[in-house]
């Protein structure tokens, strides 16, 4: 009889950072948590277990345990901190998030690619980036969009949470901001307010039952065209957060920029030492 496989400890302990980390992605502006998962080579299993629950829960949950208890801790542990940067140091702590998500572009893109390119490739890049610049160029400068959060709107931020994991590149924060929703989101999560946890939690499981199979459908047919598309939003979403106010402070804010890419690129590094999951 064989004996089942040992899990080293320093593996579980890099999944555990690896999940603190897309959970850290997840609430942090333009970050999409299922862009951290496809650099960490855990997106395929994630999604397999989202879509197909049942049959999936004795392969991969015993697996993905460490990564969710560290999503948990990165998700809710950092955002009354983020709040009170965001608060206390708002262009400087978005520059940060700018630097790491162009530190994690160039992995994105090698991903994108690991099943090759076609011109359709990168005219479905481009398709993407133009239509989410346009569409949150006119949330935020046109239309100018405040909302008062309520039960409805907590389903909402739900929804995109969950969205930002299933759809790589899809981030939450470039949803709410716009509306208004995101620094009330992130402050009750921080507080632990059930009020605004419960009903988002809600919102994010009827997102992934609804949703989760046919994404991952699309990204099993349509792979090249799929990751590209990703690439694009993400290059728009981080054009549209660059703070306004980005020549005022210059060099608090350039530093800011720079060491995010730094961390980012190091990470990238270190993670490349150790093979995906299959």
């Amino acid at each position: 009889m064989n004996k089942p496989k040992q899990v080293p400890v320093f593996r579980i302990i890099l999944r555990v950072l690896q999940g603190a980390l897309i959970g850290l992605g997840a609430v942090l502006p333009g970050i999409s948590g299922g862009v951290l998962c496809v650099v960490f080579g855990i997106y395929k299993p994630v999604m397999e277990l989202l879509s197909n629950p049942i049959r999936n829960f004795k392969t991969h949950v015993p697996r993905l345990i460490p990564v969710i208890v560290g999503a948990a801790i990165g998700f809710l542990g950092i955002a009354k901190l983020l709040a009170f940067f965001l608060d206390t140091y708002p262009d400087q702590s978005v520059c940060l998030f700018v630097g790491l998500i162009i530190g994690i572009l160039p992995s994105l893109f090698r991903e994108a690619g690991e099943k090759g390119r076609s011109k359709g490739s990168y005219i479905s890049l481009a398709v993407a980036l133009v239509i989410v610049l346009a569409l949150l160029y006119t949330l935020e400068y046109v239309l100018s969009v405040t909302i008062t959060p309520n039960f409805g709107w907590n389903l909402f931020c739900g929804f995109c949470v969950a969205l930002s994991v299933i759809a790589p590149g899809m981030s939450f924060s470039t949803l709410l901001m716009p509306l208004g929703l995101y620094t009330p989101f992130v402050s009750a999560l921080g507080d632990l307010n059930m009020e605004v946890i419960l009903p988002a939690g809600l919102g994010a499981i009827v997102t992934v039952i609804c949703l989760a199979k046919a994404i991952n459908a699309l990204f099993e047919h349509y792979y090249s065209f799929a990751f590209h598309a990703i690439v694009g939003i993400v290059i728009a979403a981080t054009i549209m957060i660059v703070p306004d106010t980005f020549a005022q402070a210059l060099v608090p804010n350039l530093i800011c920029l720079v060491v995010g890419i730094i961390a980012a690129l190091a990470l990238d590094k270190f993670n490349s030492r150790f093979p995906k999951e299959d």
